[in-house]
């Protein structure tokens, strides 16, 4: 017997059922038992914003499907920092970054764009047509960063097997940009072709992309809001990052005032706004300044928690649970996954966005203060004054389940369903 039929045998013999190995992908049958295959790209250019959303994506599938088998697809090294549920693993391309001028540039290797992007673009479409998964849910870009997707979603396109899901945040920039950049990127023509259905992760009550971004009435019928993800209800898989100082902050007495400002690349100006702030007598304020914090920043910032018991500066948290349930006020960034933690945990927060290189955060906190689901501080207004004022404010926490659909995450196998049904699916 050869070492093909060897296999063969082994693997019936294991229940995987057949593969033929002709050193290109493995073909699949109807009887086949393997589970369901699910695969999630994002392209991970600024930030971990769209690493987490998957993260939280993946988790919410793998819990509540049987036999779902999930391959992240990520452009940011920060990955393996992330616990993984059962079932779901990650794939991590080289990283991708952009200048101030919004250009794309290769964020380690020292090798040109066209050479980067050839690279993830032969490494993705590898990856996938060996995975074969049922479902692809592509983060944000519908042709990915570069249009490096496009070889992959016409061999997908072409087999005819695997579902195509755009998946879009609430809140992509400002009505005209959204038009020049979908334009220049032949986005609609992308989602004619490749896509089954879109997942918008928000609630029309806060921000309508259909209405807003004037989407054509097919693509508008492919939309699906699945809500706000309430992150309390995940599990536990990552490590803080932060040793045992998050315990000690979690059972200390008095007051906990906590700012974040999401990866830090583009969060000093907060970050150090916070630290000069005077927070008063039992009261204890934690700056976390996430992974891309510049070093001289950080450093500066680790200096002043030293001299001050009242701060505390943490660099990296994975998971910032705990101490969003203990802070009794919250002073962020205004990223979606930042903005929707404090919603999950109905704090009352101040929201300080970015306003370059897109109006997205400015215009999110906006309309969310609108609905009194929090503050929203503009970054020309931003001073240690400016955040002591608010700090000292007597204020009451949002209703935020009385304003917005917050079942997000909940809603995410069923919508999975909705794309699978009219597909020859291997569940």
């Amino acid at each position: 017997m050869n070492d093909l039929s060897m296999t063969s045998v082994m693997m019936n013999d294991l229940g995987i059922g057949s593969v033929a190995m002709d050193n290109r992908r493995p073909t699949r049958s109807a009887s086949s038992p393997r589970g369901a295959r699910v695969a999630l790209y994002s392209h991970d250019t600024m930030g971990i914003g769209h690493l987490r959303r998957n993260l939280l994506i993946a988790e919410a599938l793998a819990s509540g499907l049987s036999q779902v088998d999930i391959l992240l697809i990520a452009g940011a090294r920060e990955a393996s920092a992330f616990g993984l549920p059962h079932g779901v693993d990650c794939l991590t391309l080289p990283s991708l970054c952009k200048d101030e001028a919004g250009r794309y540039n290769s964020l380690r290797l020292r090798i040109s764009l066209s050479e980067l992007i050839a690279f993830r673009a032969k490494t993705i479409e590898a990856a996938l047509m060996q995975f074969q998964p049922d479902v692809l849910i592509v983060d944000k870009v519908p042709r990915g960063a570069v249009d490096e997707l496009d070889p992959v979603l016409e061999s997908l396109r072409l087999e005819g097997r695997t579902r195509m899901v755009l998946g879009l945040r609430d809140v992509l920039d400002d009505p005209a940009t959204v038009a020049r950049e979908w334009r220049k990127s032949a986005s609609e023509k992308a989602i004619h072709d490749y896509y089954d259905a879109i997942w918008v992760y928000g609630d029309p009550a806060v921000y309508d992309p259909i209405r807003e971004y004037g989407f054509s009435r097919e693509v508008a019928a492919k939309v699906r809001f699945t809500g706000y993800p309430d992150q309390r209800k995940r599990s536990r898989f990552a490590e803080t990052g932060a040793g045992d100082s998050i315990d000690d902050l979690l059972s200390a007495p008095g007051k906990l005032f906590l700012c974040m400002v999401g990866g830090g690349q583009d969060g000093a100006r907060l970050a150090e706004s916070f630290s000069r702030v005077d927070f008063g007598p039992d009261t204890t304020g934690v700056l976390v300044t996430g992974p891309f914090m510049p070093p001289e920043v950080g450093q500066k910032l680790l200096l002043r928690a030293a001299a001050n018991p009242a701060l505390r500066v943490l660099k990296f948290v994975t998971d910032a649970d705990g101490l969003l349930r203990r802070a009794d006020r919250v002073i962020a960034m205004g990223g979606y996954n930042t903005v929707c933690e404090v919603l999950a945990f109905e704090k009352t927060a101040l929201i300080v966005p970015r306003t370059s290189p897109r109006l997205e955060q400015l215009i999110r906190a906006e309309r969310m203060s609108e609905l009194g689901l929090l503050d929203v501080l503009r970054p020309d207004d931003l001073s240690p004054a400016a955040l002591a004022e608010w700090l000292g404010r007597d204020q009451s926490p949002p209703r935020t389940r009385e304003l917005v659909d917050m079942n997000g995450l909940a809603k995410l196998p069923s919508l999975l369903g909705e794309v699978t049904a009219a597909a020859p699916v291997y569940f």
